[in-house]
């Protein structure tokens, strides 16, 4: 290309004169136009979202295109905004592997990958429904709560979900105790399913959804079911039930919190009263707190909405998240009081990587970037604590409860985007238990032996950075 020309190009690019671009170019005759004008020309279409007349610019030289990132990058920019997904990825990944870690081509990429799974997730969802649709019509309308319904194979009953939600049957005067606390009538399909097995995590774990949500564009997923009772964490009106994520959350008030989501607080769904009253059969709402607790309806009655939960398979995510997940903790900037406490940090070297590398093997077992009861998030639970205490000794319980959210789980960029305040509790009481955070309520702080015994552990992860 005439290097005049070239550079001519080049400033109306700049100037986002695309149209000029082409105008230019195709005075130029067809056989005259080398690699670098037919590159610019099919640039400039896709500015202009002339996708397709782009494409077939750049297939005409894809030959000589083979080893160029930037002939594979507007091919997929081209195939992502046609919504071919599939033709996308492939690009993007070329064009990574020809010119790896390019900002540009890793968010497209990302992109085109999530096009792509949507597309394959509605597919399923649309085989799931259809399937489910078919089995109501053969199974009729029954009077008799979850008739004909399996629930023998309807629950997951892990540890967790023994500890946190499961308790025994209720009485029917624990059942009237807990209404008149709550202020409403309980459905009699979700009474007659607490009385065999009272809350607890369901096997299948996502609704269909027709509105997108927070969290995903075609369905809304649960923790648990609460049970009728007082003692679990996770029961009505416990320390975690209905009430308090109304009163603590700033729910609105339309009802009783009846499921938990892995959000860790931030959406929930609600048995919702509105229109029957309060002793009347309520609906099933979503309520999602991260967009303005906006209420999406999922479900008539309690009992449509359990037959209708599907399992979480049907919307496979996980390659997905697992890339973007480990794309967060392996760039993305710490929050500002995470930054402050491994500034501060002698004792070992790297402190910033170290944790990145943690994290990175925890999206790497689990798929996605989040702290439970498991052994490396227990050591992000130690290792946070000994971080914050060391900067700042005389920390009590309370106040560490309340700043916790403020290194990983909410604050900055690298962050789990939320956490279960019982997770945490239950750690921190292990850990006094054990007797490996002493002191009183007013100061706490590990032991000297734990202390030894965390940084041994961290030295293992650093000998991998």
């Amino acid at each position: 290309m005439d290097k005049n020309l070239l550079e001519q190009l080049d400033l109306w690019h700049e100037e986002d004169e695309f149209e000029q671009i082409i105008a230019r170019i195709l005075e130029i005759p067809e056989q005259d136009r080398d690699y670098d004008v037919i590159s610019h020309l099919a640039r400039a279409m896709n500015n202009l979202e002339r996708y397709e007349e782009a494409l077939q610019q750049l297939l005409t030289i894809e030959k000589q295109g083979g080893n160029d990132p930037l002939w594979h990058f507007r091919a997929g920019y081209a195939y992502y905004y046609l919504e071919q997904y599939e033709d996308a990825v492939r690009e993007f990944e070329i064009a990574d592997q020809l010119a790896p870690k390019d900002r540009a081509t890793l968010s497209f990429l990302v992109e085109s990958r999530h096009g792509l799974a949507v597309m394959n997730r509605k597919r399923k969802q649309s085989l799931a429904l259809q399937a489910r649709n078919e089995q109501r019509r053969k199974r009729g309308e029954g009077k008799i709560p979850f008739e004909g319904f399996d629930l023998t194979s309807f629950w997951n009953d892990s540890d967790y979900a023994l500890k946190h939600y499961v308790s025994e049957p209720p009485t029917d005067e624990l059942i009237a105790s807990i209404e008149q606390e709550l202020g409403y009538t309980l459905p009699a399909s979700y009474i007659a399913m607490m009385k065999l097995h009272n809350g607890g995590e369901p096997v299948n774990t996502c609704f269909p959804s027709e509105e997108a949500t927070s969290w995903a564009e075609d369905h809304i997923a649960i923790m648990g079911i609460m049970g009728i009772g007082r003692e679990k964490p996770y029961s009505l009106c416990a320390e975690f039930g209905s009430q308090f994520i109304i009163e603590e959350w700033g729910y609105p008030d339309i009802g009783v919190v009846i499921c938990d989501c892995p959000s860790a607080g931030h959406d929930v769904v609600m048995l919702d009263y509105r229109k029957c009253g309060r002793h009347g059969e309520p609906e099933v709402v979503h309520v999602d707190q991260s967009c303005d607790y906006a209420i999406t309806f999922l479900a008539e009655n309690f009992e449509v909405f359990v037959r209708s939960l599907v399992h979480r398979d049907v919307y496979d995510t996980s390659e997905e998240g697992k890339y973007e997940a480990l794309r967060k903790v392996a760039h993305e900037e710490f929050s500002p009081l995470l930054s402050e406490l491994c500034a501060r940090v002698t004792e070992v070297d790297n402190m910033e990587e170290i944790i990145r590398a943690i994290c990175t093997r925890i999206v790497e077992e689990k798929g996605y970037f989040a702290f439970h009861t498991d052994e490396l998030s227990t050591l992000m639970y130690d290792l946070q604590f000994w971080l914050y205490t060391k900067s700042y000794p005389d920390t009590s319980r309370e106040q560490y409860l309340k700043d916790y959210s403020k290194m990983i789980a909410f604050s900055g960029s690298f962050s789990t985007g939320g956490y279960a305040p019982g997770f945490l509790a239950d750690w921190l009481d292990d850990r006094i238990r054990q007797s490996m955070i002493i002191g009183t309520s007013d100061a706490l702080t590990f032991t000297d032996t734990a202390t030894k015994q965390l940084l041994e552990k961290l030295n293992v992860f650093a000998s991998a950075t």
